[in-house]
């Protein structure tokens, strides 16, 4: 085969991957029952406070915020600010992955390990994420480095303790077999414990990018120029409510995006889950 054929099915496979994902993410939202609650929720959204039965000043209808949404992304650098905090959250969310789950995962396969440091994270995590915010300022100033801390908390926390129950909790009938066969230690921790937890693995993410978002508004909002947060902020600041709903808006689309990559994810490394 020539390398053209590599590539003509390289692209192809990537095409029919994007329309995989397309269709079960968006698949839900074009089906007649959703769109039978969606449809009149956007109406209502544009018809009340244009109708004077809520207040527009306090929530300003469909039609305001799109057209706010368009005057931000050309006068207010929106996609600049976009980019900035996803950069910032995929620093932290690949540094807590990086870490929780190898921890996690030590930590529910040997009880030695899981005796020496779990009581430590027990206690750490005991600490509300925002609480962290005046030290974090002290030691990391206000930047980059201080919101990246933040989120890393935030999304730490929910994926080691997710990994480790889902370790823990491996069925002995598996490992039993596992061991019959010869294997290893290190085998198992790959192929029997790792799989078993994989479901709460990436529960846990879809919780770490919740609790990413969380800590994101609250880091940026407390300095920095740059990012969704800070706009939100300066929107709150300024009483400027269409743009404090675009910042909602924007922030809903980044979290939704991000879970349902993750909810891809799963369908195709957890196929025995498949038509579940």
């Amino acid at each position: 085969m020539t390398i053209d054929t590599y590539e003509t099915r390289g692209i192809r496979r990537v095409f029919l991957e994007i329309g995989g994902f397309l269709k079960n993410s968006l698949g839900n939202f074009f089906s007649i029952e959703f769109l039978t609650v969606l449809i009149p929720l956007l109406l209502i959204w544009e018809f009340f406070p244009r109708w004077k039965i809520v207040l527009e000043s306090l929530i300003p209808s469909l039609s305001t915020v799109a057209e706010r949404f368009w005057f931000m992304l050309w006068h207010k650098k929106l996609v600049m600010h976009i980019l900035i905090s996803l950069g910032r959250f995929f620093a932290a969310f690949g540094i807590a992955v990086a870490l929780a789950v190898p921890i996690g995962l030590l930590m529910g396969w040997n009880l030695k390990i899981r005796a020496y440091v779990l009581p430590l994270w027990q206690l750490l995590s005991a600490i509300p994420p925002p609480a962290w915010v005046p030290m974090t300022i002290i030691f990391f100033g206000i930047g980059s480095k201080m919101h990246v801390f933040l989120m890393f908390i935030g999304i730490f926390y929910p994926v080691l303790f997710n990994t480790y129950q889902g370790i823990k909790d491996t069925d002995p009938r598996y490992l039993a077999s596992a061991r019959v066969f010869g294997a290893s230690e290190f085998t198992l921790l790959r192929k029997v414990y790792f799989w078993h937890a994989f479901g709460s693995i990436i529960m846990s993410l879809k919780t770490g990018v919740a609790m990413g978002l969380v800590m994101l508004l609250i880091g940026e909002s407390y300095g920095g120029r740059m990012g969704i947060g800070y706009l939100l902020g300066q929107a709150k600041d300024y009483f400027v409510i269409p743009e404090m709903m675009v910042c909602m808006v924007v922030l809903g689309w980044i979290g939704w995006f991000l879970i349902e990559v993750l909810k891809y994810v799963e369908i195709k490394l957890a196929v025995w889950k498949v038509g579940r």
